[in-house]
């Protein structure tokens, strides 16, 4: 069985066994019947209190698989979902004023659920065989710490875990515990490693001495991988860590995905309602800076350039025109410089207060671009960025935006490498809260000009 099916089952049979198990509660607190009244209560919200369970079992992780697996971990994440789902439930039941809602029924479907949920899911998946994707992973260094990694990797064996070889400066450096696992090569060539073997995941068991290795990676391919290290204590004094635990190893992914999807979607509602109404809005200064253009400048009023957005997936990026018409027929793509002379006049005052940004609302509507987010760079730049500055393939991983960490924290022309810093900041730490400190931020380069010379 895949894992997209067994969560679409899981997703199935938590909802039917959260009523059933409210129902038997009813059941058992009205001597076997349904009592109208009271039972009315339940059926008014049961959806609500389905979908308030299905959202808490998510919150603590029971649709992961391998949580699955394990009794314990599958029990106290099923005590506290249901806890937190019967607490809502109960501030819900208040703020409707349906006291009709027994507290009985609520204190035996808080034990039945728990009971019933843990029990349906340790039957399921011991009958039925999850299939996992096969994990091939490559260690970097040996010492106890990759022994110790390699012997709880072999006994996780049925997660799909297989260490296809070890890499190292020493090969004398390898322990007798990791004899009968390949040694592949020495750490410069891990690069060629990860393609040769068709690794999915690294782990680097000797962190301070191999951090060039993670630029090495970054830079020659892959977005696929996963990189995780094992963290010395420099890496835990420094502040926050988002870590893994590996049985008792702990370890910090240094490639991990952006953000949970709930962020994603309502990140995309909040863009098309506020892109719609802003777009309405702005539409006489939009019909006033294309009036301006005409008149000062020959050439169109609006420029569109392709661009790199989520993906890798190339766009058409709609602007203003703030430049000269073909002002790179001679010297063909260049980045824009503080005081360039390819400019208009019309165009220095509409950079000046981002108003050549406003046909990427178009861009936002179609689903190119987000209000906040890495800007989007031409394919020519990105392909030469991509053979010189460690991690910049990074920056795709989620849609660009009109607005960035990087454009509100630097000039107009910061260098493309800074850029980045600022960029993977956002991506990692992204929230909508971010988002709107962020938005702020823009108003006021927009009210002041700064940043924009």
């Amino acid at each position: 069985m895949s894992r997209r099916v067994w969560l679409a089952l899981s997703v199935f049979f938590d909802a039917l066994f959260i009523n059933i198990g409210i129902i038997s509660a009813f059941l058992l607190r009205y001597s076997g019947t349904l009592p109208s009244f009271n039972f009315r209560a339940y059926t008014n919200l049961a959806i609500f209190i389905t979908l308030i369970h299905l959202a808490s079992f998510y919150v603590y992780d029971l649709y992961n698989v391998e949580k699955a697996q394990s009794g314990w971990d599958a029990f106290f994440s099923v005590f506290k979902a249901v806890s937190l789902s019967i607490t809502l439930t109960v501030g819900i039941a208040f703020f409707y004023r349906f006291f009709s809602f027994p507290r009985t029924v609520l204190a035996l479907s808080w034990f039945l659920v728990i009971l019933i949920i843990t029990g349906w899911r340790l039957v399921f998946t011991r009958v039925f065989r999850i299939e996992w994707p096969v994990q091939r992973i490559l260690l970097v260094g040996g010492g106890k710490t990759g022994e110790h990694i390699v012997k709880e990797l072999k006994e996780k064996s049925q997660w799909g875990y297989r260490v296809v070889g070890v890499v190292s400066r020493n090969p004398y450096e390898i322990e007798a515990g990791l004899k009968d696992v390949p040694f592949l090569g020495h750490v410069k060539d891990i690069s060629s490693l990860v393609r040769e073997h068709s690794v999915d995941r690294v782990i680097v068991a000797t962190p301070v001495r191999e951090r060039e290795l993670v630029e090495d990676l970054t830079i020659s391919n892959p977005e696929d991988i996963t990189v995780e290290v094992v963290p010395d204590l420099y890496e835990i004094f420094v502040g926050r860590v988002d870590h893994t635990m590996l049985s008792d190893i702990p370890l910090i992914r240094l490639t991990k995905e952006p953000v949970s999807g709930w962020i994603l979607i309502l990140k995309r509602a909040i863009d098309i309602f506020f892109a719609a109404l802003l777009l309405i809005v702005s539409l006489p200064l939009m019909v006033l800076t294309a009036f301006l253009i005409k008149i000062s400048s020959r050439g169109p009023v609006f420029f569109r350039q392709g661009r790199v957005g989520e993906g890798g997936r190339i766009f058409s990026l709609n602007k203003f025109r703030t430049m000269i018409e073909g002002a790179e027929d001679k010297t063909g793509p260049i980045l824009a410089a503080e005081q360039d002379p390819r400019v208009t006049t019309v165009g220095r005052f509409l950079r000046k207060y981002r108003i050549d940004e406003l046909p990427q609302l178009i861009n936002i509507l179609k689903g190119d671009m987000s209000f906040v987010g890495p800007r989007p760079e031409r394919p020519f730049f990105v392909s030469e960025f991509k053979k010189k500055i460690p991690g910049y393939s990074e920056r795709f991983r989620i849609r660009p935006g009109v607005t960035g960490l990087a454009q509100v924290s630097g000039v107009y022309a910061t260098d493309a490498e800074t850029k980045l810093k600022y960029d993977l900041i956002y991506i990692y730490h992204q929230s909508i809260f971010l988002d709107v400190k962020i938005i702020f931020q823009t108003l006021r380069v927009v009210l002041t000009g700064k940043g924009a010379r």
